[in-house]
C-alpha cells in the first residue's frame, strides 16, 4: 500500500511498513493540497496538525484512501462521520498516550501548586525570588475533580491516589454513581466545580463549545487550579484568563490552545500559567508505542 505520513512517526515503525514492502511517504500538505494528495494513496497517517475535512474527503473518496488513522486519542481533527459513509474507516490509537498524557497533567499541577515555571524564568534573569514564591501548595490532602473519566482520566486519577489526594470524577456520559477505582468517586458536574483544589479536563470537544465557560468557573472554589490537556476548544480562554487575574482562579496547566500555534501572549505570560505546546503525547515511549499501533491497525487492513 502507498501510506502518506503528514505530521511525523516513530522512525523504526516507518521501517517496518518498509520492511513489510509498503510504500511510505513522509510529507506535510497545506489545506488546499491535501484532498488531491489523498487521491493516490491508501492510508493517510495524521496527528493533531493535519486536518482531514469534508472537501479533502471529498476530492479523495474516488481514488485509492481506504483508511484515515489519527496517531492518538481525539479524531476531532478528522470529519470521521461524513469519512465513514463514503466507505473510508476512520482509526485512532487511544491506548498509546494514556500514560503521558497522564504524566504531563500531574507534572502541570505540581508546578502550579509550586510557581515552578515562574520561579525559574525569573532565575534566568538573575533574580532570587524565593520570599514571592514561597506560598506554594501541597498535593497532599486536596481534591482533584476529572471531568472526563476515560483512559488519560482514569490513569491521573490512580497517580493523584498515591500522592495523597482526594478524587473525584465526572464523565458527560452516564457512568454508575459509585465507580469504585481505587478510592475514586463519581459525583455529578455541580458537585464536582463546586468542591475541588484542582479540575483537571479529559473530555472531548463538543459542538456546543467550551466546557471551561465563565458560568462553570463562577461555581468553582476561590483559588481553584485549572489544568487542560485535552483539547484546546475545552476551555473559554478569555474567561480563564479573567479569572486569573481576579484571583478566581490561582494557576492554569495548558497543554493545548483554541488555535494552535497559539498567539495568545497575554495568557502564555501570566505568571500563574503553567504553559507547554500541545506535547502530551510527546515521550519516547508514547511515540514507539503509537507506531507500533498504527503498524497494527495497518496489518489488518
Amino acid at each position: 500500500m502507498r501510506i502518506l505520513v503528514t505530521d511525523g512517526m516513530d522512525k523504526s515503525a516507518i521501517a517496518t511498513l518498509r520492511e513489510r514492502g509498503h510504500e511510505v511517504i513522509e510529507q506535510f500538505y497545506e489545506p488546499g493540497e491535501l484532498g488531491e494528495a489523498l487521491k493516490d494513496v491508501d492510508v493517510v497517517v495524521v496527528r493533531s496538525k493535519t486536518k482531514v475535512r469534508k472537501e479533502h474527503i471529498d476530492a479523495a473518496k474516488n481514488g485509492k484512501l481506504k483508511c484515515i488513522i489519527r496517531g492518538g486519542i481525539g479524531i476531532d481533527n478528522i470529519d470521521a462521520d461524513y469519512a465513514r459513509m463514503h466507505g473510508i474507516q476512520v482509526r485512532n490509537t487511544p491506548d498509546a498516550s494514556t500514560e503521558s498524557v497522564a504524566e504531563l497533567a500531574l507534572a502541570h499541577m505540581l508546578a502550579c501548586a509550586r510557581y515552578l515555571s515562574v520561579s525559574g524564568s525569573t532565575m534566568r534573569n538573575g533574580q532570587w525570588e524565593k520570599k514571592a514564591y514561597g506560598k506554594g501548595i501541597e498535593l497532599v490532602g486536596k481534591r482533584l475533580g476529572i471531568y472526563g473519566y476515560g483512559r488519560i482520566g482514569k490513569r491521573l486519577g490512580v497517580m493523584a491516589k498515591g500522592m495523597g489526594m482526594n478524587v473525584l470524577a465526572y464523565r458527560r456520559s452516564a457512568i454508575p454513581e459509585s465507580i469504585d477505582d481505587a478510592g475514586i468517586i463519581y459525583v455529578e458536574e455541580e458537585k464536582l466545580l463546586r468542591t475541588c483544589d484542582f479540575i483537571s479536563v479529559h473530555a472531548p470537544s463538543s459542538p456546543a463549545g467550551p466546557i471551561i465557560t465563565a458560568d462553570k468557573i463562577g461555581q468553582m472554589k476561590d483559588g481553584v487550579v485549572i489544568i487542560n490537556t485535552s483539547r484546546g476548544a475545552n476551555v473559554d480562554e478569555k474567561a480563564l484568563l479573567d479569572a486569573l487575574n481576579s484571583g478566581k482562579v490561582r494557576a492554569a496547566g495548558l497543554d493545548v490552545w483554541m488555535d494552535e500555534p497559539t498567539h495568545n501572549q497575554e495568557l502564555i505570560n501570566h505568571p500563574n500559567v503553567s504553559c507547554t505546546p500541545h506535547i502530551g503525547a510527546a515521550t519516547v515511549e508514547a511515540q514507539k508505542r503509537i507506531g507500533a499501533e498504527i503498524v497494527y491497525i495497518i496489518s489488518g487492513l
